[in-house]
C-alpha cells in the first residue's frame, strides 16, 4: 500500500508541475489590454493646437471649463513621474503642441512610459490652466478658496484613456529651445509643455557643492521646489525648477556649460524647465 501511495503522490506532483509550467508559458497580457478603456474608439479627435485654440480664453485666464461635447486628443507621452520631479502628471505631444494630463496616481511611468501613444476621451473632464499652462483634469478648490484644474482620480482616468500599441522611446526627440524667442508670447503659447533642450548655459549657483533642490533652508522654495536661474538669463524669464522630492534633488549641480533637456512649462510669462531624470542635463555639446 505504501508503494502504491508513493506512486499516486508522484503522479499528482507531476500533474501539478505540468499545469504550472503551462501557466508560465502563457503570454503576458499586453499593456494596451490591461490598462485603460479599450472601448474608446477614435471618433472626434482634434489636435492639441486645435484644443488650445478652442479653449484659448479659458487657458489665457487660467480658468477651467468642462468638456461637454464628444472630443478627443491623441498624443505621445514625452514626460512622466519616473524620478519624482514631475508629480501626478504625464505630458503628451502630438506634433502640434503639448498638454499636461493631471492624474492623482503614483507610478504613472509604469504604464505610461515615454514613447507610449494614448487616446484620451475628454468629455466630462475639464480643460484649464495653472499660470496659463494648459492642463486636463478635474476642479480643485484650495484652502484659500481658489479653484483651478487639478488631478483627476485614477478611477476616472481609467475610463478616459486608451493605450495605442507599445511604447517607442526613440520616437521622442526634444526640440531645441530658441532663446531669441524667449519672451515671444506666441512662442510661449505654442511651445509651453513641450520637451525641449536649452543649449550651452551655466547654472548660476553651481559651484561644485550646491545641489539642485536642498530642503535645509539654504534655498528659497516655492511649493517644495527650488528655482535655479542661468547666467545671463533673468529668473523672471526662465528657471530650472526641481522638486525637493525628485530622486536627484540632493545631487550636486554640474558646473560649466551644460545642455538642459526637460518639459518647458510656463507660469505666466516665465519658462520653467522640469527635468525628467538627472540624465536630462549633460555637458554642452
Amino acid at each position: 500500500m505504501k508503494y502504491i501511495s508513493n506512486i499516486f503522490l508522484l503522479a499528482v506532483c507531476a500533474l501539478l508541475a505540468s499545469c504550472m509550467a503551462d501557466s508560465y508559458d502563457d503570454p503576458q497580457t499586453p499593456a494596451e489590454e490591461a490598462y485603460g478603456n479599450r472601448a474608446i474608439t477614435e471618433t472626434n479627435c482634434v489636435t492639441i493646437a486645435q484644443l488650445k485654440s478652442l479653449y484659448n480664453t479659458t487657458i489665457a485666464n487660467s480658468g477651467m471649463k468642462e468638456v461637454t461635447e464628444d472630443l478627443q486628443i491623441k498624443g505621445t507621452v514625452i514626460g512622466n513621474d519616473i524620478e519624482g520631479n514631475i508629480y501626478n502628471e504625464v505630458i503628451i505631444d502630438d506634433g502640434t503642441g503639448a498638454f499636461i494630463i493631471c492624474i492623482a496616481q503614483g507610478g504613472l511611468y509604469g504604464y505610461l512610459p515615454v514613447g507610449q501613444q494614448i487616446l484620451i476621451d475628454l468629455k466630462g473632464l475639464y480643460i484649464g490652466a495653472y499660470g496659463q499652462q494648459g492642463e486636463v483634469g478635474t476642479p480643485y478648490t484650495s484652502k484659500s478658496g481658489s479653484t483651478y484644474v487639478s488631478r483627476m482620480s485614477r478611477f476616472l482616468w481609467a475610463n478616459h484613456y486608451k493605450l495605442i500599441g507599445s511604447a517607442n522611446p526613440s520616437s521622442v526627440v526634444p526640440e531645441e529651445f530658441d532663446p531669441s524667442r524667449m519672451t515671444d508670447p506666441s512662442y510661449l503659447e505654442s511651445h509651453c509643455g513641450k520637451l525641449m533642450t536649452l543649449k550651452g548655459v551655466e547654472i548660476s549657483a553651481a559651484d561644485g557643492k550646491a545641489t539642485f533642490a536642498p530642503d535645509d533652508g539654504s534655498v528659497a522654495l516655492t511649493a517644495n521646489c527650488a528655482n535655479r536661474n542661468f547666467k545671463g538669463i533673468s529668473s523672471s524669464q526662465l528657471v530650472l525648477r526641481t522638486s525637493t522630492y525628485a530622486d536627484f534633488a540632493g545631487n550636486v549641480m554640474p558646473t560649466g556649460k551644460v545642455d538642459v533637456t526637460g518639459i518647458f512649462t510656463r507660469f505666466r510669462n516665465t519658462w520653467q524647465i522640469l527635468m525628467r531624470t538627472e540624465s536630462d542635463i549633460q555637458p554642452a555639446q
